[in-house]
């Protein structure tokens, strides 16, 4: 516990820092931050989800080709649920296509009842990434991105993902609002038969100029062999970014 209120200081702080540096825009440190509260606490990976109410902070700081993007998420119970810590280089970056190469140590956390008294169990991951982004224009892109997931302990999971991603932002509604539209395409294969095919359509809106965002986002299997089979999910949010 006192770990991760740790690291969200260290997201203030950073935040605070990069924001007062003055260094010269080549090499400036930028950083953003975005801190949503979701109504069913969708993972990174939609299929999987804390099936509740979870608050989420997400740090973006950036350097160059070099990104670091951690993350901490807690049910409103203020239980810990997963700490991310994604590690980006981009190997390419041209106006219309960026390749990049990523690795996030991760863990998720449980909490269970041998006894009268609670244990928090944590599972590591080592999470290899590889992802392409081509840009159609300022405001609409597709990107390929894989992961290999390699859980530390006996009892975690191994296994691969594969999403198909496009995204169209800003588009306008009336005098002030706008409107971001994704759709995803997702494969995962899984220790423990956990395999399927699936898709995962988000909705954003927004006014102009204002920190604050709502978002819809539904996950729905095509095809899978878990057992039960996954049910439809909705997971309904409030953002604000910095």
């Amino acid at each position: 516990m006192r770990f991760t209120f740790c690291l969200l200081s260290i997201f203030i702080s950073s935040l605070s820092f990069s924001q007062e540096n003055t260094v010269s825009s080549k090499s400036k440190l930028q950083a953003t931050a975005t801190f949503s509260l979701n109504s069913n606490g969708m993972a990174p990976v939609p299929a999987f989800s804390l099936g509740k109410p979870a608050i989420m902070a997400s740090l973006v700081l950036t350097k160059n080709r070099f990104s670091y993007e951690p993350t901490l998420a807690y049910g409103l119970d203020s239980r810990p649920w997963f700490i991310d810590n994604w590690m980006h280089y981009k190997l390419i970056v041209k106006p219309v296509f960026e390749l990049r190469a990523g690795f996030n140590p991760s863990a998720y956390l449980e909490q269970y009842k041998p006894s009268e008294e609670f244990i928090w169990h944590s599972q590591r991951y080592f999470t290899f990434e590889i992802a392409g982004l081509y840009k159609f224009s300022s405001v609409s892109s597709i990107s390929m991105l894989y992961w290999n997931d390699r859980g530390q302990e006996k009892e975690s999971i191994k296994g691969h993902y594969l999403s198909l991603f496009w995204d169209r932002s800003e588009l306008p509604i009336g005098k002030k609002g706008l409107m971001n539209l994704s759709f995803q395409f997702y494969y995962i294969n899984y220790e423990g038969n956990n395999d399927g095919l699936f898709i995962s359509p988000k909705i954003t809106t927004s006014v102009r100029n204002s920190p604050f965002s709502f978002f819809i986002m539904a996950n729905q299997a095509l095809q899978s062999n878990i057992t039960p089979f996954p049910k439809f999910k909705c997971n309904i949010g409030v953002a604000y970014s910095l």
